[in-house]
């Protein structure tokens, strides 16, 4: 990376590239560069780290939900007219290393997990989504999209191998279809039916409902105990990231930790009381 600076302070009010509003412990993040499909450039990628960093220090937000503006890309990946998290563009060096041994991936602090954000995070997709866009949509938790979204690795097509992309999108769908999206690059794009199908995508709703059906699910998980949610989250992806025995031994901890006395305490007297949700079907 050609900047080191990682410590842009969190000023949502000064940001330029994305929008961020927090009400009723939602926060909701918009990349906000139309302009150019968001694309992100190093001034996005400071501000959505700044954002996941403050986040975790942040009682009020407890879930957060991530989308973009305009109707015909969610994110294109890589701002390729930006110096800084572009390509060099001369011989054989990417992103301003100086040789093949050291690399800076411009995309590795997109993902709120690299930024160590234990919130659940719900990423609505409202367009194109390819290549970079992947660093982020595959670590969120929940990921919902329009009828109108779709998916595609062009690296490849351009000759670069996709590396980091597929490598984090391996836990999130069938081996067959990340190798396919992958190696047939530009030529082809995954609908968001499929997408829903193959088990990356949980829900595919009209254009026009998407931040409706992102705001619902947002609403209900913050309505929950916030210790329990986050220990919730903890340990399914400690499952994803680790064998099955070094998160199982993870577990007590994880489980007593994200438990509260007083929130359990209140959920059995709800329970006893015999109140009961009326669950949505889907």
């Amino acid at each position: 990376m050609a900047s080191d600076d990682r410590t842009v302070s969190f000023e949502p009010e000064r940001f330029e590239t994305i929008q961020v509003d927090i009400s009723d412990h939602v926060c909701r993040v918009t990349l906000d560069r139309p302009e150019v499909l968001n694309a992100f450039n190093d001034q996005m990628r400071q501000e959505i780290r700044s954002t996941w960093r403050a986040l975790r220090a942040m009682d009020e937000a407890r879930v957060v939900v991530v989308t973009a503006a305009g109707e015909k890309a969610f994110c294109v990946g890589v701002d390729r007219s930006d110096p800084l998290v572009a390509l060099e563009g001369a011989g054989d060096k990417l992103y301003g290393t100086s040789n093949n041994y050291m690399y800076d991936d411009p995309g590795d602090d997109i993902g709120p997990k690299a930024c160590d954000l234990w919130k659940p995070v719900i990423t609505a997709v409202n367009g194109i989504c390819c290549a970079g866009a992947f660093y982020l949509v595959a670590e969120s938790d929940i990921i919902i999209a329009a009828e109108n979204a779709t998916f595609f690795d062009p690296h490849v097509t351009y000759g670069m191998a996709a590396v980091y992309e597929p490598m984090k999108l391996v836990p999130r769908m069938p081996l067959g279809e990340v190798l396919r999206l992958a190696l047939v690059g530009n030529h082809e794009r995954m609908t968001a039916q499929t997408a829903q199908r193959v088990g990356l995508v949980s829900e595919v709703v009209p254009l026009a409902e998407l931040q409706d059906a992102a705001d619902r699910l947002a609403r209900i998980i913050a309505s929950q105990p916030p210790d329990a949610v986050q220990g919730t989250l903890r340990a399914i992806w400690a499952a994803s990231d680790m064998g099955r025995l070094d998160a199982l031994a993870m577990a007590p901890s994880i489980l007593t930790t994200g438990t509260s006395v007083d929130a359990l305490a209140e959920g059995q007297a709800t329970f006893s009381a015999g109140k009961r949700i009326e669950p949505r079907l889907r």
